[in-house]
C-alpha cells in the first residue's frame, strides 16, 4: 500500500500578500484559488513537486467557528505560534540571499545543523516559521533516498 503527501496547510491572514510571498518570492505555481462562504483557499505548489500542495488558509477554516475562537487563532498567527514547514532546497546560501532580499522576516541565518543539514529560518508574511534546509554530504537523507 503506497501512501504519499498530497496536501498540507498553513494559516494565513492575508492571501494577497501570501500569494505575493509564495508565488513571487518562492517561485511556486497557484495550483487554485477557490472561495466557499466568505472564506479563501489558495492551493500552491513548488513547480519539482507536482502532487504536493500547500494550501493557504484562513486561521480558522470553519464558517461556523465563534468570534471569540476565530480572535484566538488570529493572535496565535500573529506570534507565529500556528503552523511550520520545512522546505528541501539544493542552496541553502542563495534560498537565504533570496529571500532576505525579498524583504523575508529572517529568523536564523544559514548555518551547519549536527543532523546533517544546513539550513536558515524565516517568517512568512503571516507569521509561520519556514525553515530551507539542504542535506550536507554524508548528512541526513529524506526518507526512501
Amino acid at each position: 500500500m503506497g501512501i504519499q503527501l498530497a496536501q498540507c496547510f498553513i494559516a494565513v491572514d492575508d492571501h494577497d500578500r501570501a500569494l505575493a510571498f509564495y508565488r513571487d518570492v518562492l517561485g511556486f505555481e497557484v495550483r487554485s484559488d477557490v472561495g466557499f462562504e466568505g472564506m479563501r483557499w489558495v492551493s500552491v505548489g513548488s513547480p519539482e513537486q507536482p502532487g504536493v500542495e500547500i494550501v493557504l488558509e484562513p486561521p480558522v477554516a470553519d464558517p461556523h467557528a465563534s468570534a471569540e475562537d476565530r480572535l484566538a487563532a488570529a493572535e496565535l498567527l500573529a506570534k507565529g505560534l500556528l503552523r511550520g514547514v520545512i522546505f528541501r532546497t539544493d542552496d541553502c546560501d542563495a534560498t537565504y540571499e533570496r529571500l532576505r532580499a525579498a524583504g523575508a522576516q529572517v529568523l536564523q541565518e544559514p548555518m551547519d545543523q549536527p543532523y546533517g543539514v544546513r539550513d536558515c529560518a524565516f517568517r512568512d508574511p503571516a507569521g509561520n516559521m519556514l525553515r530551507f534546509n539542504q542535506v550536507r554530504e554524508g548528512g541526513a537523507r529524506a526518507p526512501g533516498k
